[in-house]
């Protein structure tokens, strides 16, 4: 998004602009909840206006709830993008995004690694309409250039699932692009505070606004972030037949969540890379999977979440080591002010076709870990409780 030369708030930091609202609603520090259906119109013209595109007066909260616009001209310039179009999903995000490129006869490319219900997407939903998918290494440019030849999208996600491995960005950009290749990155993990995948060539950032952006553990919630023609495209022909709106209520706790996104990062960083590097000199640790150990040189992540995994060694019994966790609770998702951890062996027996942690060698003795915001050393001592506990 281009600096607006007529306000002065593009001068502040974004942290700052995180905590100020854009507009003010007669003098409230927190913006209203617009818990209405529908919006009505003064007079005949304005109504006639409207239908026609030359007003942007609310109409119907399933496609400019006033409170949701708001949420999405903040996050737009969070992520440097023109627009946003909010949902009541990370996976709606997903669906809606890449159907709005790719359609029947087309192929997606995607990466290795990716959210498991984004794989299943593929390989099940768009299979049935006749959309091609082929899963490729996001690590390798030989590979992902032979793939994306005859390709309509790619898709990626930096760091990916379960093993956080990173992708090069602006390579893959410049590459996709000289193909035609539409790009598409789920940034939920970086969160819009550590990565900015649109100023490296990405054409289209979706989020699971559930996780770091909300950081509440409250809201289902996603959000697709590219160009005005892009979001247009998703706006007019894909997601007012679909339906998978954003709240009012919703949007209004993310807009609570933007506020202080920048320090709940920071600490989510420090804590996450702190036991990262003492879970990876534990010789009872057989790898810890976090991208500040080992960091790429092409990144451009800016700083980590605290999102991580490792691997128990042989010697260590999975559910005593789950089980003997105090602080850390068991739970899918991630994101929010708690820590949690999930087992890959719950994912590796989960019911149902078109398992990734299947398909991609997961590893049964992983741990994924999300690292709340509670005090380092006291999270440090429950793994470690937790470890002695379990060991043979």
């Amino acid at each position: 998004m281009q600096p607006d030369d007529n306000n002065p708030q593009d001068e502040f930091s974004e942290s700052t602009r995180l905590v100020h609202d854009s507009r003010h609603h007669r003098g409230a520090i927190s913006p209203p909840i617009y818990q209405s259906s529908l919006f009505s119109f003064t007079d005949y013209d304005s109504m006639i206006a409207r239908f026609r595109g030359e007003s942007d007066h609310a109409l119907y909260s399933r496609v400019d709830n006033p409170t949701v616009v708001e949420l999405q001209e903040k996050v737009a310039q969070l992520e440097g993008g023109e627009a946003c179009l909010a949902f009541g999903s990370g996976m709606a995000a997903i669906s809606n995004a890449i159907l709005s490129v790719a359609g029947p006869g087309d192929k997606v490319v995607c990466v290795n690694h990716v959210y498991p219900d984004t794989y299943r997407f593929l390989r099940g939903f768009c299979q049935r309409f006749n959309i091609e998918s082929q899963f490729v290494d996001g690590g390798s440019p030989a590979a992902l250039e032979q793939a994306l030849q005859g390709a309509k999208l790619l898709y990626l996600e930096s760091p990916n699932s379960w093993v956080m491995g990173e992708q090069n960005l602006q390579q893959i950009a410049l590459l996709a692009r000289k193909q035609g290749v539409v790009t598409m990155i789920d940034n939920s993990w970086a969160s819009p505070i550590f990565q900015k995948p649109l100023a490296a060539g990405i054409d289209l950032v979706i989020h699971s606004a559930s996780k770091y952006i909300s950081g509440h553990s409250d809201v289902v919630a996603g959000l697709v972030i590219s160009s005005r023609e892009r979001i247009s495209a998703i706006s007019r022909y894909i997601s007012p037949f679909l339906g998978g709106k954003l709240s009012a209520n919703e949007a209004w706790l993310l807009l609570r969540g933007l506020r202080t996104l920048p320090l709940r990062m920071r600490q989510h960083h420090e804590s996450a890379l702190e036991l990262a590097r003492r879970l990876q000199s534990d010789a009872r640790i057989s790898r810890v999977n976090h991208p500040g150990l080992d960091p790429l040189p092409t990144s451009i992540l800016s700083g980590y979440s605290g999102l991580f995994s490792f691997e128990l060694s042989e010697g260590i019994d999975i559910p005593g080591f789950c089980n003997a966790l105090q602080l850390f609770r068991m739970g899918v998702s991630w994101g929010g002010f708690e820590s949690l951890v999930m087992p890959a062996i719950s994912v590796l027996n989960q019911a149902g076709e078109f398992n990734s942690a299947i398909d991609f060698g997961v590893s049964p003795r992983l741990i994924r870990i999300s690292v709340g915001l509670e005090d380092t050393d006291d999270l440090w001592r429950d793994l470690q409780h937790a470890i002695e506990h379990a060991s043979s």
